[in-house]
């Protein structure tokens, strides 16, 4: 599974407005929203909001990745944001989170979703990956960086 399968160039937020864990969600809400406009923005915030409520999605290095399940997909989806200056997303480490992947699958996706996650997890090990979105200057420069990642991974 690439990462270019499930990721729109229009669900990616290089800069991020969010100062908080709820203020970023909001955002993935809305880019999710933006790039599958048949969802509404308040359907995919409430699947994330639910998520969060289980554990913090909050990993390791800066990255988060939030995630749920909508009966109603017919496929993986996702977006991508960027905060600059990171966001206390509760994460295991406890520093602050610049980088956000949001996946929301259909309601029978397990495998998946979490073949989706562990692709995540391996190309996010990459520090030249993220000093490069953090240079990047807009949503298709950081498109293509994560899919160049994800075809050398």
């Amino acid at each position: 599974m690439r990462i270019a399968e499930f990721l729109k160039v229009e669900a990616v937020t290089p800069a991020l407005g969010a100062t908080s864990k709820s203020d970023v969600l909001r955002e993935l809400a809305s880019a999710l929203s933006r790039a599958w406009p048949q969802v509404p923005e308040a359907r995919f915030l409430h699947v994330l909001e639910e998520r969060e409520k289980l554990g913090s999605t909050g990993m390791e290095k800066g990255v988060a990745i939030p995630h749920g399940r909508l009966a109603e997909l017919p496929t993986l989806i996702a977006c991508f944001g960027v905060s600059r200056e990171g966001v206390d997303f509760d994460a295991r480490d406890g520093q602050k989170s610049q980088f956000f992947f949001a996946l929301v699958a259909p309601e029978n996706s397990a495998g998946l979703h979490l073949k989706a996650l562990s692709r995540l997890s391996r190309i996010f090990r990459s520090d030249v990956l993220k000093d490069g979105i953090l240079a990047a200057s807009d949503a298709p420069a950081v498109h293509a960086l994560l899919l160049n990642e994800d075809a050398r991974a």
